[in-house]
């Protein structure tokens, strides 16, 4: 990778760090992992690899892989007779990622209706829970309604 495009690529990485931060509220190295497994070649790195890459610390990049691993966006794989393992991003990671948000979408109505016993009869109350109950639930029906291209 010539100097120029390297540049560009670590900035491309600092966005998706940036997005997994501000979306997210994920620590910006998690970010910037998934961001430069997305757009590493090639697509299997060693952790040493990934950490000269991004510039972290061994210490906060294991954490921080082991994080993604368990949750399943990034997987440990090994090549034979070497003792190196290496990592590569999930082809559905984001997918994996949006569902688990969608999913907890469901979760909120639950929580809503409890607070809305909880508010009782007090309509000012009530109506800042029912608020955010009916903006989550526009939400769910709009990202489960078949899209038409």
């Amino acid at each position: 990778m010539a100097e120029g495009d390297t540049d560009q690529t670590l900035r491309w990485v600092e966005r998706v760090a940036a997005f997994c931060v501000e979306e997210w509220g994920l620590a910006p190295i998690t970010g910037r992992i998934m961001g430069w497994l997305m757009i590493c070649d090639p697509a299997e790195q060693s952790a040493g690899e990934i950490a000269d890459a991004i510039g972290a610390s061994r210490a906060s990049l294991t954490s921080n892989i082991r994080l993604l691993t368990a949750i399943g966006l990034i997987r440990r794989q090994s090549r034979p007779g070497e003792r190196t393992a290496y990592y590569r991003i999930e082809d559905d990671a984001w997918e994996r990622v949006v569902r688990r948000k969608l999913a907890a979408l469901g979760l909120f109505d639950e929580i809503a209706e409890e607070g809305l016993e909880l508010a009782g009869g007090d309509p000012s109350r009530a109506k800042r829970i029912q608020t955010a109950r009916d903006a989550m639930a526009w939400l769910a029906r709009v990202t489960s309604e078949p899209r038409h291209g």
